[in-house]
């Protein structure tokens, strides 16, 4: 619209300056009107949210030297980064669940389960109810154009299929989307996308594909999150050219299992001193076996605990996958840039949890611990965060759906079930320090409480909390902290029980 509106303009001679005049008018609040979010009350911005699976904040704008993330630390550089943020689940499924419906696990029950979006009493209803039941579809019900590219869901493209493909491919997230773009490639399927090895091979293939790690194609798009940002960069231009408000959920695989990535992304870190030395495994009754990292076929003896070399191929292996991510992330976020479309659009990228790379004896997520609820979170919005700014205040996962609410205004506000998070906008426009005082996540029976320097984790069950079980861990020197000091500290028990939901 905007060429168009220069070549009427440039039409005009010069003696026709008055009806020019009429004419720059019109057109102005013709193009005003289109846009709508520049000036409506509602629908005030775009919103470009980026998933991460598996990607704990293992970045250079968190600290980590050996990371190798210019572009999410550019990022960084331009919005606002929460040092931290914990999810509700330290699962994919549990946690985006909770993620788009902004409930937390205390109202939801959700506190595990990878298939409760579509499966048992917690499934989202077919047909579309009086409020929204996720995000994604109250923006579409306020006009947004929506589209999801990837995994923002569980599933890895939006459509109900188990791992094994059997399913009826049914929507996900019923009346969220108006585009389901994944690009499939020679993978053919969604799952087969997500767990994909090179050249169409996947782990669900049947064929005994389990390889921990594969670093052999030399470009971005032979592989899916390669095809994935151009997909997305291909949608931004189309969204700018119609001039129309959106939501697109990019939803990336990489860091998750298997560590795949290209060879250069391998051998950018063929010089890498990576910690190798052994972990103290902790003393936390909800320590596991990384049975999801084990049951791959790995390039060493898979020994528990695993060898100082070991150690550093795997951590080594996922440093890689983040440095690959890291540029389809630079790619999309570039081609926001070039479109025009940033200076009104919100952009969030969020890791849906953290991971274990061999801290406390543990290779994974699935625990209530730090390593596995701690994960990235940044937020970029347009004349309203400073750039470069980092909090210390303590969020939530599903403080998100309020604060986008919040900033965005959409015009159709009403959702399904109450949301439990809290706006970030205090803290973003700096009128406030937090706007919570601990940060709760679950998993299965445990509900841990996350204070400035307190871990603690509490046994629940229908009777209540079961105080004989209490685990508490002093954080304020080593996050990754293993001796349980509650019997030390009953006062710090008893204070940080009252965080507990009723």
């Amino acid at each position: 619209m905007r060429a168009t509106f220069q070549k009427i303009m440039d039409s005009f001679a010069p003696d026709n300056i008055f009806l020019g005049g009429i004419m720059i008018l019109l057109l102005t609040s013709l193009i005003s009107s289109v846009q709508g979010a520049a000036t409506d009350e509602h629908n005030k911005y775009n919103v470009l949210f980026i998933a991460i699976d598996d990607l704990r904040p293992e970045l250079g704008c968190y600290g980590v030297k050996n990371a190798q993330s210019p572009n999410l630390d550019q990022f960084a550089s331009t919005g606002l980064k929460f040092d931290r943020h914990y999810v509700q689940v330290a699962t994919c499924g549990a946690s985006r669940y909770a993620l788009l419906t902004g409930r937390s696990p205390a109202s939801s029950g959700v506190t595990r389960s990878n298939s409760a979006a579509y499966a048992g009493p917690t499934a989202f209803k077919q047909k579309q109810q009086a409020g929204a039941q996720t995000l994604p579809e109250l923006f579409r019900r306020s006009g947004y154009q929506t589209c999801c590219i990837g995994k923002i869901s569980h599933t890895a493209d939006g459509r109900v299929f188990e791992y094994n493909g059997k399913g009826d491919g049914r929507d996900e997230l019923p009346n969220a989307w108006d585009e389901l773009a994944t690009p499939f490639g020679p993978w053919k399927r969604g799952w087969g996308i997500f767990f994909a090895y090179a050249n169409g091979l996947h782990r669900e293939s049947g064929q005994g594909d389990k390889d921990l790690m594969e670093f052999i194609v030399d470009n971005d798009d032979d592989l899916p999150d390669g095809m994935m940002a151009q997909t997305a960069s291909k949608k931004l231009k189309e969204y700018a050219s119609q001039e129309k408000t959106f939501f697109l959920g990019l939803g990336f695989f990489k860091p998750h299992l298997p560590f795949v990535a290209t060879k250069q992304d391998w051998d950018a870190f063929a010089e890498t001193d990576f910690k190798t030395e052994d972990y103290d495994k902790t003393e936390s009754r909800y320590w596991h076996k990384s049975g999801e990292f084990y049951k791959y076929d790995a390039p060493f003896e898979k020994t528990q605990p695993l060898s100082p070399e070991a150690i550093g191929t795997s951590r080594r292996a996922y440093y890689a996958c983040v440095r690959y991510v890291d540029r389809q992330v630079g790619r999309v976020l570039k081609t926001l840039e070039e479109s025009g479309l940033a200076d009104n659009t919100i952009v969030v990228i969020w890791g849906d949890h953290g991971w274990h790379l061999g801290e406390q004896q543990i290779w994974g997520k699935h625990s209530p611990l730090e390593r596995a609820n701690r994960s990235v979170l940044m937020m970029r919005i347009p004349g309203e965060t400073a750039p470069g700014k980092t909090t210390q205040a303590l969020t939530e996962t599903i403080d998100l759906y309020p604060t986008l609410v919040d900033y965005c205004q959409p015009e159709f506000k009403k959702t399904d079930a109450p949301l439990d998070g809290r706006s970030l906008r205090p803290i973003i426009s700096e009128e406030a320090p937090q706007v919570r005082e601990a940060a709760l996540s679950y998993w299965g029976n445990a509900i841990t409480i996350r204070t400035n320097q307190y871990r603690m984790i509490v046994e629940s069950n229908k009777q209540g909390v079961n105080t004989n079980r209490v685990e508490l861990y002093d954080l304020s020197d080593d996050l990754d902290a293993n001796k349980n000091v509650a019997d030390q500290n009953p006062e710090v028990v008893e204070q940080l029980l009252k965080h507990l939901p009723e």
